[in-house]
């Protein structure tokens, strides 16, 4: 028995979902209820369609954009990780040298 909040939609729906904001001239919240989602989730989609299609606010990210600064978030996580452990091999060594 699942959760309707574990339900995932197909980019196919998101993509048609958003159409029918454009066309039917309707508001997002009307749309999302007639579709039987969160007016939240459609108005992200739409949000986030305009971004890519650089029809969004100025600042905003651009899907590709996003993923890369999540890629590069993990490479800064990683490095700083990889960071400590050199720092404490070489305070390690430094003392092991000093005996």
């Amino acid at each position: 028995m699942g959760s309707k909040y574990t339900k995932r939609d197909t980019e196919e729906f998101k993509r048609d979902a958003i159409a029918l904001v454009d066309s039917s001239g309707k508001t997002v919240t009307a749309v999302a209820r007639e579709l039987g989602i969160s007016s939240e989730s459609l108005r992200g989609w739409y949000r986030r369609a305009k971004a890519d299609q650089s029809e969004g606010k100025a600042g905003e990210l651009t899907s590709a954009e996003r993923e890369e600064l999540k890629r590069l978030r993990k490479e800064v996580r990683e490095q700083q990780q990889t960071i400590e452990i050199l720092k404490k091999a070489t305070a390690f060594f430094v003392k092991e040298n000093d005996r």
